[in-house]
């Protein structure tokens, strides 16, 4: 209560100087033109707790010298702070660990404890003279670090000397510490391998939007991707598989004869580097190995682990259809893709994955899945008929449900707590089994009434891989999530039990991610929308604000080459029916300020072109509807090409 009274007391002292402005559904209203936060100069993304303006600038100088305690856990901090002041700005950065008036920039630790601040909060004071960062704990240097840079010119992010910026920083007093204690970001990189080095450049995002744990999805029916001594089939044969580019879900079944060449994974040296790499940057890594479901990778490798015939005939998926969701969860399957929880094996052969993990990962968690898992084999499967008599279970869900438990049971022997996605409580499990909520925010709120440990990580907010716009412009998947929506996101909802919840997650599933560039433009900038709602108070939160950050970061990626996502400012098609059948077509845009100008003709519109105004029906014989968007002169919006068609298709008859 005593943290609770202080920050609201902060809140009241340190308000921004706009108003919350709201629509009329009590949602935040679309950002108007010329909304900013604080001022231009200052967008830190996340919002912190408290930010004072102050008069005048810092001026980097030639000669910088930053002043850190000699401590190991501050080593890789302090090299970020030199790259970045030195790569683009040409100055000489060099460190002293004793105190010394000459220094440019002091990172110190508090020998009294200022409980405000926690273990990952910091104060940031920047006046003409000198930088000051204070933290209890080398976590909340590290995060003021990443202020601090976000204070400096766009060009702060470049590769290379960048000529012709006044380097200086605005003066200001920040005073700033997480929300909650989880903020993660979970990297499926099962589903398409990704290389080490490619974690290490997704763990060098995050960390710049104060993400602190990184959730590997090791293990799939698409490719299993940690060595597992003893059991080398599991990479010999559970990580390989063959190439596919299009839809992915929607594949021709693979021949016999094509090359299963496609995957990888990851040594434990490899592992293990992570881990370090991570830890660096005060990120804890948790695995999860997806069971009992999603097991095809391990099911190949290992046939003896299926209650099905014929499993030595299954091949690793390679994007082909192998699941009927036209029924809802769960899904009735084409192919076994589960581990038999009739089986004596199985539980053999997850102990021994489970003792080789819990001994490589030093996070307190291992997620074990349990989503998913389609029934149809089991129901007409003798060995789970036995088990159910033997064991008194009368539905699938109590079948799942035992399996859960001795999963749990293995985990929690090697000295780690169980997690597993919301499903695992239809088996009604011990409230010692942590929970990852996705089904929807109701099945997280349930789940802290029942005393689980939860984190929040619902589909509708805050699952990355689904479309950002349009689908004619976006891979197809069978959802949107739109920047704004993201940004709607509560780590603790209305209805929880806050004292259950762990904090908050943004997932990445990549059946239609091939590749890393294709990663940052799913990731950002919804990510920081997350990052924003895991890290600043609930009452902080302003979209408009918000989004006027935003644009001045998409700046700060141009000039590190990071790709990201420019669909916030896309068009949005709505399409009816007038009285006499005519297709009318409603088009809108997420922000506010721009304007919307369009073709029939199969032209590419400009701002010379007609500018929407209100629903507009297309000429008899029309084929496509183009439509780009403008803030004034400046094109802002993607060229977007609508089939007629596919808007009638989308009106219905």
């Amino acid at each position: 209560m005593k943290r609770f009274f202080s920050l609201l007391c902060l809140s009241i002292l340190c308000a921004p100087v706009f108003s919350q402005e709201m629509a009329p559904d009590n949602s935040p209203a679309p950002v108007t033109s010329g909304t900013v936060n604080h001022t231009s100069e200052i967008a830190i993304i996340p919002e912190p707790v408290s930010v004072i303006k102050g008069e005048g600038h810092f001026v980097l100088p030639s000669n910088v010298v930053i002043q850190a305690p000699a401590n190991m856990e501050l080593t890789q901090t302090v090299a970020f702070l030199q790259e970045r002041l030195s790569v683009p700005t040409g100055s000489f950065v060099s460190n002293v660990s004793t105190t010394t008036a000459r220094a440019t920039i002091k990172l110190i630790l508090n020998d009294k404890a200022n409980a405000l601040l926690g273990k990952e909060g910091y104060q940031l004071s920047v006046n003409p003279n000198a930088i000051t960062i204070r933290a209890n704990k080398p976590a909340g240097i590290f995060y003021g670090v990443q202020s601090l840079i976000q204070l400096f010119p766009k060009e702060i992010e470049g590769k290379e000397l960048m000529a012709d910026v006044d380097w200086e920083a605005p003066c200001v007093e920040i005073t700033d510490y997480p929300r909650v204690g989880w903020r993660g970001l979970m990297f499926d990189v099962a589903r398409h391998f990704f290389t080490k080095a490619e974690i290490k450049q997704y763990i060098d995002a995050m960390v710049r939007y104060k993400y602190n744990l990184l959730h590997l999805h090791l293990t799939d029916d698409e490719g299993w991707r940690i060595e597992i001594k003893g059991l080398p089939k599991l990479t010999e044969v559970g990580a390989w598989r063959v190439k596919k580019e299009g839809e992915f879900g929607n594949f021709s079944v693979p021949g016999a004869d094509e090359p299963r060449t496609y995957g990888g994974f990851y040594t434990q040296e490899d592992i293990k580097e992570l881990i370090v790499y991570a830890k660096e940057r005060f990120v804890d890594i948790m695995p999860e190995i997806d069971v009992p479901g999603h097991s095809l990778a391990a099911i190949v490798s290992y046939p003896e682990l299926s209650c099905t015939p014929g499993a030595e005939n299954y091949r690793v998926r390679s994007g082909e259809r192998i699941m009927d969701w036209s029924k809802g969860a769960p899904p009735i399957a084409l192919v076994d893709n589960t581990l038999c929880p009739a089986n004596e094996k199985v539980y053999t052969f997850l102990d021994t994955v489970i003792t080789q993990v819990a001994k490589l990962f030093p996070f307190e968690y291992i997620h074990m899945g349990g989503d998913e898992a389609p029934i149809n084999y089991w129901m007409k499967n003798d060995s789970i008929k036995a088990l159910m008599q033997r064991e008194g279970l009368k539905t699938m869900h109590q079948v799942q449900g035992y399996f859960e438990k001795r999963v749990q049971k293995i985990v929690e022997s090697k000295g780690k707590k169980f997690m597993g996605w919301d499903e695992i409580l239809d088996g009604e499990m011990s409230p010692s089994a942590a929970v990852m909520n996705w089904r929807g925010t109701k099945y997280g709120i349930d789940a802290t009434k029942k005393k689980h440990e939860v984190v929040m990580s619902p589909s509708a907010y805050a699952y990355l891989d689904y479309m950002q716009a349009d689908v004619i412009t976006e891979p197809k998947v069978y959802a949107s999530l739109r920047l704004s929506k993201s940004y709607e996101f509560d780590p603790v909802p209305a209805g929880a039990d806050p004292k259950y919840i762990k904090g908050g997650q943004a997932n990445l599933w990549t059946e239609q991610v091939y590749n890393i560039r294709q990663v940052e433009y799913m990731v950002w900038p919804r990510g920081m929308a997350i990052a924003e709602s895991v890290w600043s108070p609930a009452e902080k939160k302003h979209w408009p604000g918000f989004f006027s950050k935003v644009e001045q970061h998409f700046k700060r990626l141009d000039i590190a080459e990071t790709r990201y996502a420019p669909s916030v400012y896309d068009p949005i098609f709505k399409v009816s029916r007038s009285a006499d059948r005519q297709l009318m077509i409603d088009l809108s845009t997420e922000v506010e300020g721009l304007d919307i100008y369009y073709s029939f003709d199969n032209s590419f519109p400009d701002h010379f072109y007609p500018k929407y105004t209100e629903k507009i029906t297309p000429p008899k014989d029309a084929a496509t509807l183009k439509v780009i968007t403008y803030r004034g002169k400046t094109p802002v919006g993607r060229m977007m090409v609508m089939p007629i068609d596919e808007l009638n298709k989308r009106a219905g008859k």
